[in-house]
């Protein structure tokens, strides 16, 4: 049974460091949880096998006792037989007597032995039971860091994206502003160009018809000008006017 609790030992001194690295490097306590279950499957081997020896120190014991108490008996009949003077049976009853006392001290050393692998069974699924709940303990502690971790990841990404968006806006809006005013001042030049010529031909508009108004003025004084045509209207009038006064 050495070999069973050199298992056990084995199982319960479980590199829990390691473990730990690994759910680390996987950003998960998907290993602790693995971990965990693989404890407690090792905890209910370790209950049977604890069993198992319970049993057999009990079995042992009960050998042990038995063997003693056959020896104690036929110690007993050894003197009966030597105060009757029957050598010969008790010379019989010695040599089972050495037997039953060598099966009794075999069955007391494996009984000895077994009840120390026993209690170191029972003592190792104690410090098992423990880890467990120290480790189902930290699971808790490191799925509620993970899961802050994760908030604080998308609070981070959703304002390094509001960043990235407001950055890009803030660019693209002012190209938009630059173009709209580069247009307005393309624009503005634009009419500029055209309300000047329009002035110039206004000018040349008003300038023409003042000359020909000085034109006009000089021909009349030097008599030149032509008589303008009055209409019938005009010149029934001016008879009505002229026959008015002659009265």
């Amino acid at each position: 049974m050495a070999s069973l609790l050199e298992k056990t030992q084995t199982l319960i001194q479980a590199n829990l460091h390691a473990m730990v690295d690994r759910a680390l490097e996987a950003n998960s306590v998907a290993v602790m949880k693995q971990y965990i279950r693989d404890a407690e499957k090792n905890l209910h081997e370790l209950e049977d096998a604890a069993a198992t020896v319970g049993g057999e120190v009990k079995t042992m014991e009960r050998k042990y006792l038995e063997y003693k108490k056959k020896a104690d008996q036929l110690d007993r009949n050894i003197d009966v037989f030597l105060m009757q003077g029957k050598e010969d049976l008790a010379r019989a009853a010695q040599n089972e007597i050495n037997s039953t006392r060598t099966l009794q001290e075999q069955y007391h050393e494996q009984w000895v032995r077994q009840k120390r692998e026993y209690e170191a069974l029972l003592n190792a699924r104690l410090k098992l039971q423990a880890k467990l709940t120290e480790t189902r303990r930290e699971q808790r502690e490191l799925e509620a860091l993970l899961t802050l971790a994760k908030s604080k990841e998308k609070t981070v990404k959703a304002i390094k994206s509001l960043d990235d968006v407001m950055g890009a806006g803030d660019a693209d809006i002012a190209r938009l502003g630059e173009s709209i005013r580069g247009r307005l001042d393309k624009a503005s030049a634009h009419s500029e160009m055209y309300a000047e010529r329009l002035d110039n031909q206004m000018d040349e508009v008003l300038g023409k018809a003042e000359l020909d108004i000085q034109l006009e003025e000089r021909k009349r004084r030097l008599g030149l000008a032509q008589p303008t045509a009055v209409s019938s209207d005009e010149a029934s009038q001016e008879a009505a006017s002229t026959l008015s006064s002659d009265l």
